[in-house]
Protein backbone atom coordinates (compact mmCIF):
# COMPACT_ATOMS: atom_id res chain seq x y z
CA UNK A 1 0.00 0.00 0.00
CA UNK A 2 1.05 3.54 -0.88
CA UNK A 3 2.28 5.99 2.05
CA UNK A 4 2.75 9.68 1.59
CA UNK A 5 4.17 11.39 5.15
CA UNK A 6 4.30 15.20 5.31
CA UNK A 7 5.98 16.62 7.81
CA UNK A 8 7.80 19.55 8.79
CA UNK A 9 4.61 21.80 9.72
CA UNK A 10 4.57 23.94 13.31
CA UNK A 11 4.02 27.29 14.40
CA UNK A 12 5.84 30.82 12.93
CA UNK A 13 5.87 34.00 12.81
CA UNK A 14 5.31 36.49 10.02
CA UNK A 15 8.66 36.38 7.72
CA UNK A 16 9.97 33.35 9.73
CA UNK A 17 10.52 30.12 6.95
CA UNK A 18 9.87 26.22 6.99
CA UNK A 19 10.18 23.53 4.90
CA UNK A 20 7.74 20.94 4.40
CA UNK A 21 8.74 17.54 3.20
CA UNK A 22 6.65 14.73 1.65
CA UNK A 23 7.88 11.18 2.14
CA UNK A 24 6.59 8.44 -0.03
CA UNK A 25 7.06 4.68 0.24
CA UNK A 26 5.73 1.36 -1.68
CA UNK A 27 5.72 3.49 -5.15
CA UNK A 28 7.78 4.33 -8.26
CA UNK A 29 8.61 7.59 -6.75
CA UNK A 30 10.20 8.78 -9.88
CA UNK A 31 7.07 8.66 -12.31
CA UNK A 32 4.33 10.46 -10.25
CA UNK A 33 3.59 14.07 -10.11
CA UNK A 34 3.77 15.78 -7.36
CA UNK A 35 1.54 18.62 -5.57
CA UNK A 36 1.38 20.70 -2.72
CA UNK A 37 -2.14 21.76 -1.72
CA UNK A 38 -3.15 23.69 1.52
CA UNK A 39 -6.83 24.22 3.05
CA UNK A 40 -7.75 26.98 5.59
CA UNK A 41 -10.42 26.92 8.08
CA UNK A 42 -13.55 27.64 5.96
CA UNK A 43 -12.03 27.36 2.75
CA UNK A 44 -11.39 25.32 -0.34
CA UNK A 45 -8.83 23.03 -0.65
CA UNK A 46 -6.17 25.33 -2.98
CA UNK A 47 -3.23 23.92 -4.98
CA UNK A 48 -0.24 25.65 -3.82
CA UNK A 49 2.77 24.46 -6.11
CA UNK A 50 3.59 20.86 -8.18
CA UNK A 51 6.35 19.48 -9.66
CA UNK A 52 6.22 17.05 -12.64
CA UNK A 53 8.03 13.60 -12.97
CA UNK A 54 10.22 16.15 -15.45
CA UNK A 55 10.68 18.27 -12.82
CA UNK A 56 9.03 21.56 -14.07
CA UNK A 57 6.76 23.29 -11.33
CA UNK A 58 4.24 25.89 -10.55
CA UNK A 59 3.24 28.03 -8.30
CA UNK A 60 0.13 29.69 -7.06
CA UNK A 61 0.21 33.35 -7.75
CA UNK A 62 -0.12 34.25 -4.07
CA UNK A 63 3.25 31.92 -3.41
CA UNK A 64 5.40 32.74 -6.30
CA UNK A 65 8.95 34.15 -5.19
CA UNK A 66 8.19 33.02 -1.42
CA UNK A 67 8.33 29.27 -1.89
CA UNK A 68 9.92 26.55 -3.74
CA UNK A 69 9.10 22.79 -4.84
CA UNK A 70 11.64 20.64 -5.43
CA UNK A 71 12.51 16.47 -5.55
CA UNK A 72 15.01 14.16 -4.57
CA UNK A 73 13.87 10.30 -6.23
CA UNK A 74 16.73 9.39 -4.72
CA UNK A 75 15.13 9.60 -1.13
CA UNK A 76 11.84 9.53 -2.93
CA UNK A 77 11.36 12.55 -1.35
CA UNK A 78 8.84 16.45 -2.21
CA UNK A 79 10.40 19.37 -0.41
CA UNK A 80 7.97 22.76 -0.07
CA UNK A 81 10.45 25.84 1.32
CA UNK A 82 8.62 28.27 2.30
CA UNK A 83 10.28 31.56 2.75
CA UNK A 84 8.26 34.46 4.10
CA UNK A 85 5.55 33.31 5.88
CA UNK A 86 2.57 35.33 6.40
CA UNK A 87 -0.46 34.72 8.32
CA UNK A 88 -2.78 33.87 5.21
CA UNK A 89 -0.18 31.13 5.31
CA UNK A 90 -1.73 28.95 7.78
CA UNK A 91 -3.34 25.72 6.90
CA UNK A 92 -3.45 22.25 6.67
CA UNK A 93 -0.64 21.17 3.91
CA UNK A 94 -1.50 18.17 1.77
CA UNK A 95 1.22 16.51 -0.37
CA UNK A 96 -0.75 14.62 -3.74
CA UNK A 97 0.89 12.02 -6.09
CA UNK A 98 -0.51 11.48 -9.25
CA UNK A 99 0.30 9.07 -12.24
CA UNK A 100 -2.01 8.24 -14.80
CA UNK A 101 -1.23 5.42 -16.85
CA UNK A 102 -2.93 2.91 -20.29
CA UNK A 103 -6.03 4.97 -18.28
CA UNK A 104 -5.84 4.88 -14.79
CA UNK A 105 -5.02 7.53 -12.39
CA UNK A 106 -2.93 6.61 -9.26
CA UNK A 107 -4.16 9.42 -6.99
CA UNK A 108 -2.75 9.27 -3.31
CA UNK A 109 -2.60 11.74 -0.54
CA UNK A 110 -0.91 12.21 2.48
CA UNK A 111 -2.61 12.64 6.11
CA UNK A 112 -1.18 16.58 6.23
CA UNK A 113 0.85 18.71 8.43
CA UNK A 114 -0.49 21.78 10.10
CA UNK A 115 1.39 25.06 9.32
CA UNK A 116 0.49 28.58 11.70
CA UNK A 117 1.96 31.50 11.05
CA UNK A 118 0.71 34.11 13.71
CA UNK A 119 2.62 36.32 15.80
Amino acid sequence: QVLLVESGGGLVQPGGSLTLSCTASRMAFSIYNINWYRQAPGLQRELVASITSAETTNYTESVKGRFLISRDNAKNTVSLQMNRLRPEDTAVYYCNAYFEGSGVLHDFWGQGTQVNVSA
